[in-house]
């Protein structure tokens, strides 16, 4: 199967969503408070400023096609950077965000404090494998990803593709792009917050794909744009 010419990964914009969480987090919170379903949580005004910042960074590198994350917030991120451009947007449920299950809206303390069963089993089975009730797994997040990069490859061989989606999604894309094994993945997510509208790519290398930004920001900084690194509403620290 050819490869790919180009893959990058944006994830979206600042969030409502993100400022709440950190607000939940820094105030010593047990819970969060959105109004919203987590699909429909809304780019901020920054988040807006970013993703037309990172629009002018992704006309320079010409993609053929979008894949977007169905979520509200990577949509506008999208749509956004993606303006007048004439790339092809597709929608994808596959790349929406981590399901959290009963630890939705829950702060790091508020798992603790409301949860102190389900904190433990996540201690114990660790990050890659736990399965919050009603949610998902890093694991099952990757078995997703894992069929929707492989349709891409096989229906756009040669092309330069573009991916709006999650902090997570992110880091799970860059491990199934260069090979990566649990513990890796698990160091990365531990020492890496992923930053709103960041872009990560991979450029073909004969067969595989070889890794050419991760985590990058200095789009919004040529463009004056500030960068932030809020965790995902939907993902819970390491």
């Amino acid at each position: 199967m050819e490869q790919l010419e180009w893959l990058a990964v944006v994830r979206h914009g600042l969030s409502t969503g993100n400022v709440t969480a950190q607000e939940a987090e820094t105030g010593g919170a047990e819970l969060i408070d959105i109004p919203e379903r987590d699909a429909d949580v809304p780019l901020s005004d920054l988040g807006q400023e970013q993703a037309e910042a990172v629009g002018r960074f992704l006309a320079k590198q010409k993609p053929r096609l979008a894949i977007v994350s169905p979520y509200l917030r990577t949509r506008q991120t999208a749509e956004i950077a993606l303006a007048d451009t004439g790339v092809e947007m597709i929608v994808d449920e596959r790349l929406r965000d981590r399901e959290l299950g009963i630890l939705d809206l829950h702060t790091a303390r508020g798992v603790e404090v409301r949860l102190p069963e389900e904190a433990k089993r996540r201690a114990r089975l660790g990050k890659f494998y736990y399965r919050p009730p009603g949610g998902e797994s890093w694991a099952d997040v990757l078995l997703r990803l894992r069929a929707l990069l492989r349709e891409i490859r096989q229906d756009h061989p040669g092309e330069r593709v573009v991916l709006f989606a999650h902090e997570a999604t992110v880091l799970m894309v860059r491990y199934l792009a260069e090979g990566l094994d649990e513990q890796r993945l698990m160091a990365l997510a531990h020492e890496t917050t992923v930053a709103n509208c960041s872009v990560s790519s991979w450029r073909r290398s004969g067969d595989g794909l070889e890794p050419e930004l991760f985590n990058s920001v200095e789009h919004l900084h040529h463009e004056d744009t500030p960068p932030t690194r809020q965790e995902d509403v939907n993902e819970e620290p390491v």
